[in-house]
């Protein structure tokens, strides 16, 4: 199964519940960047629009963190609404804590828990936690800065980490993020990502629901 998951980083802020509102009818679940101008350069919300994002949200929310010390802030975003809670492997490894002791917070919470790399991660170093997880996101461009180009890299490392989820007889779910297009969809998901993220491909395109369409792989 693909999962199309349009990220609300690049949705329209004055008509939120419009673009909400697609993803309810067209999508299978909200992508909510969480940014704090630390880990990465930028900041983009938390938990009000959140909170406002679930009072509409017909889909579950994949709250993605890209922050440092996400083991203060889970809990928060479970009870304003997360349904999936991702958080960097490198942030919390760069501050010495245990990223096990997280996944099995937001999995105790009621979330499905998460891990997330940047490209220049080794996908090895997600192996000794995948039996935590329900799912990995891999990023195909730099979390946190505009304008990237897919990184090509991305396909091998989908390989890599569905080959070693095979080996070891795991269900797990791939998710990509970063630079994905009609144009790469059908290419990632036959390397074996499930749930595929998009931007501005979605919320910037003319026809959105033809758009997210065309990366499941049908035609409208």
């Amino acid at each position: 199964m693909r999962y199309i998951a349009p990220s609300i980083l690049s949705a329209d802020f004055l008509h939120l519940e419009k673009d909400i509102e697609l993803v309810n009818e067209y999508a299978d679940i909200i992508h909510v960047d969480v940014m704090d101008g630390s880990f990465v350069p930028n900041i983009s919300f938390g938990f009000p629009v959140a909170e406002a994002v679930a009072r509409i949200a017909r889909k579950p929310m994949d709250v993605h963190l890209m922050i440092v010390h996400p083991e203060k802030y889970v809990a928060r975003f479970v009870k304003a609404g997360a349904s999936m809670v991702s958080f960097h492997l490198e942030a919390v490894e760069a501050e010495g804590n245990d990223p096990a002791a997280i996944l099995d917070e937001i999995r105790s919470l009621g979330a499905r828990p998460g891990l997330v790399i940047n490209p220049d991660i080794e996908v090895s170093r997600l192996f000794p936690y995948l039996d935590k997880v329900d799912y990995v996101l891999l990023m195909s461009v730099f979390a946190g800065f505009g304008g990237q180009k897919f990184i090509e890299e991305t396909y091998e490392r989908v390989r890599t980490l569905r080959a070693e989820a095979e080996r070891r007889g795991l269900d797990l779910l791939i998710e990509v993020d970063g630079g994905v297009s009609v144009q790469n969809a059908d290419a990632l998901a036959e390397a074996g990502v499930n749930i595929l993220v998009a931007g501005s491909a979605v919320f910037k395109a003319v026809d959105p629901a033809s758009v997210i369409a065309g990366m499941r792989g049908q035609s409208m």
